[in-house]
This record gives structure tokens, sequence and C-alpha cells, in this order.
């Protein structure tokens, strides 16, 4: 079963619609049948509500599951009310983020691309804090929380059962001064140290490159279990999108291959970092 609260609810949701569509009805049938209305059954399949556990037993029942399904999804929604280490820290994170964060911890294979900034993963400190500084509106206290909830997710490239983590960044990011160039030179460093886990791969794409798949900056996350699909995520200044369907998923990859292909191998991006700190000792 999957670890945070939101991959047990996506989890859920996930069941729940594979079940009516088994059963070939629609949402507002079902509802219908439940006395409930069509919105709510598709709220429940999306996951943009919290499912009560009577109502999944209810939707269950309706079913004709077996009594092993119906506990165990149950439990699902039970353990998805859940708050998740990251929830904590208020308005620090924004809603749409905790989302992401839920998710993330979850995966096992991680690939991301990112065109302006170095990779949330990989960030300093000060190189975060003057990411949230500038242009945010946000207090003193909601930065110190936010930069702090980015260091604590960065524990996951050391984990164990770290995943699979694939970062293709612009030579624009690297190379783009961020605060000084004292903080510039740290962050650098960081990112080479972070390289040298086994579970992490850099690829820096640079300024020659050429023609490539220009895509802005994303992510994709992969999950253990079967059930779970891989997602696309984007985020904006105000929101983010999740997408989830084959086609998504499948044209993503095929850029990210793109962008893999058209970066420096691992070794030469190492050098291109290493010769950029250079500069910013001097």
């Amino acid at each position: 079963m999957a670890g945070s609260p939101t991959a047990r609810r996506r989890r859920l949701s996930i069941e729940l619609k594979k079940l009516r569509e088994k059963s070939a009805l629609t949402c507002a049938q079902v509802g219908q049948a439940l006395d409930w209305s069509g919105s709510k059954v598709n709220r429940m399949e999306t996951g943009s509500g919290r499912v009560q556990p009577s109502d999944v037993d209810a939707l269950c029942r309706f079913y004709g599951t077996s009594d092993e399904l119906r506990e165990f999804l149950k439990s699902l929604a039970r353990e998805a009310k859940t708050r998740g280490w990251w929830q904590v820290h208020g308005a620090g994170v924004p809603e749409w983020f905790n989302i992401y964060i839920g998710l993330e911890q979850d995966a096992s294979t991680l690939r991301q691309y990112q065109c302006e900034v170095l990779p949330g993963l990989m960030q300093t400190e000060a190189y975060a804090r003057e990411l949230h500084t500038t242009g945010a509106h946000m207090s003193a206290e909601d930065i110190d929380r936010a930069v702090r909830v980015r260091l604590e997710r960065q524990e996951m490239l050391t984990r164990p059962d770290a995943p699979e983590a694939w970062f293709v960044v612009n030579e624009a990011a690297v190379r783009n001064v961020i605060g000084d160039r004292e903080v510039m030179r740290e962050q650098l460093e960081r990112i080479l140290e972070t390289t040298e886990l086994p579970s992490v791969t850099l690829q820096v794409l640079p300024f020659d490159s050429g023609t490539y798949p220009a895509t802005g900056s994303y992510t994709m996350l992969g999950f253990p279990a079967p059930e779970d699909p891989d997602l696309v995520y984007r985020d904006g200044i105000t929101d983010a999108v999740y997408l989830e369907g084959e086609h998504h998923v499948r044209e993503y990859t095929r850029a990210f291959d793109g962008l893999r292909a058209a970066a420096l191998s691992p070794q030469r991006s190492a050098r291109l970092v290493q010769s950029v700190v250079k500069e910013y000792s001097k």
C-alpha cells in the first residue's frame, strides 16, 4: 500500500473509478442508486474531497465487491485522513503543492527538467531562501516554513529506498546568479555532492545544444505499484497541473528522452558545473 496520505487518497480514487467503470455505470446513475448526487461520486473518484469510510462501504456493497476489497478500501479512506509531516507548516506550503509533496514521498522514479532554477531537491538553504524571498508576498515566518519543508524533502534522496532520480537542467539555471556569487558557489557544490548519490543522475542542457523539446519545467513521478499510474506535474505561481492520462505521460516521456539526448553526459555535466564553481571562487 502507498505510504503517504496523498498517495492513499489517490489509490482509493483510482480503485473507486475502476469499480464504477467495471459496472458500466455513470456517476449520476451510482449517485441516484445511493441517494447521492452524481457530483459526490465524481469527487470521490477524483480525490477532490475527503472520502468517509462509511461512503466507501456503501459503494462497495452496491458494486458487490468482496469483503477483503471492501475492508482494504475502507482502510485507505481512514488512513487518507492523516496529516503528512509537511502539512504542519501551514501557509508555508500552498495547498496545491501539498498534493505534490505527498505523491513525491511515495515515488520510485523521479524525472525532472528545470529550465530556470536548480532542482528543489538539490537546493541549499540560502538558495531556497532567495527564491522564496524575491517577489514573494510571504511573511518571514512562512518563508522559514517553506524553506524548512524544501530541505526536509531532500532527505528522500538519501533513504535506503530512495527513488531513481534523473534531472536535466538548462545551463541557464546553472549560470543564473541567485543571491550572490557566494550563494551560487555553495549551491553548485551542493549539486556536485548530490550527484554522487547512487540514485541521482544530473545532465546539463548546454546553450549550444541546438533544437530540443521546449516544454518548460516539469516533473514526472513513477510509483512502485502497477495500480498507481505515472503522472506529470507542472506548477506556476498560484497553482499546479497534474496530468495522468497515458497520452500525457507518453508525450512528456518522449520529450524528456529528447532532452536527455540533447544534454551533456553526466560526466561532462559535472565538469561544466565544476568550471562554473571555479569562476565563482575567483
